[in-house]
């Protein structure tokens, strides 16, 4: 069922004995472990997924770039093109939005942040479960479906309508002032990523940045309104790193 697609000849190949059909979501594999993809693929589509691989940097862009898939899980270190190389120019290049899961060797946070820098949603280290990996790619595909459906996004309980500009959580209308609600959109749209300060300051103020406890304070009443009334919180502040919204039990009972 899955497309195979040779690092060698760079052509794809439909399996003749199933169409290919997208019931639980669209995944390209960019790995160039081919026994590793073809055990990803193998789990994905006993699980309903349609699936297409590449086994290189400039094949998988090539694909990721002309396709549209539900989800890309990219491996950093490719041959021809690096995996970080490939989901810049995918964001950059190509205005992408697909949701991209990096796969990495490395377990070091800088690693993993230079990741989500770089433009991917969520990275996952090897060796990994491929438990893990379902639960990552199901998560990720519900929230980019909930970004495009009625231009409202969620994240949880917590939803956002961009055109009306109505926040709730839990079905809870909640009123926040103009810049507060720039930083939720910003935070929601990169969600589950871990943002920096500097990249919200930049997002909403632009190139005349403010002083440095006017983001502090603003982030402190987003806090307020969107967390305190609720048994959970959304908003989590990583220390020197930056802030990230998302719902964690969600993301924990996926795994488990």
């Amino acid at each position: 069922m899955a497309h195979l697609v040779s690092a060698r000849t760079n052509k794809a190949t439909m399996s003749p004995d199933r169409p290919k059909i997208r019931n639980a979501g669209f995944v390209l594999i960019v790995e160039d472990n081919v026994e590793l993809a073809q055990s990803v693929g193998i789990y994905l589509d006993q699980r309903g997924y349609a699936v297409d691989y590449a086994h290189d940097g400039m094949t998988g862009l090539r694909l990721a770039a002309d396709q549209k898939y539900d989800v890309v899980i990219l491996d950093k270190g490719l041959p021809g093109l690096d995996g970080m190389t490939v989901c810049r120019r995918l964001r950059t290049e190509h205005r992408s939005t697909t949701p991209i899961v990096m796969l990495t060797g490395h377990t070091s946070l800088e690693d993993k942040l230079q990741a989500l820098d770089g433009g991917a949603d969520d990275y996952i280290c090897k060796p990994f479960d491929l438990r893990e990996l379902g639960a990552r790619l199901s998560v990720l595909i519900r929230r980019d479906q909930g970004k495009t459906v009625q231009g409202i996004l969620a994240v949880g309980d917590l939803t956002f309508d961009t055109g009306t500009l109505e926040v709730t959580r839990a079905g809870q209308p909640i009123e926040i002032g103009p810049v507060p609600l720039r930083i939720l959109e910003f935070l929601m749209r990169e969600s589950p990523k871990v943002v920096s300060r500097e990249r919200i300051e930049r997002q909403v103020w632009g190139e005349s940045l403010p002083d440095s406890d006017t983001l502090r304070s603003h982030l402190y009443i987003l806090r307020r309104a969107i967390d305190k009334p609720f048994a959970y919180p959304l908003l989590h502040t990583l220390p020197y790193v930056g802030y990230r919204l998302v719902d964690m039990r969600a993301v924990e009972a996926e795994v488990t």
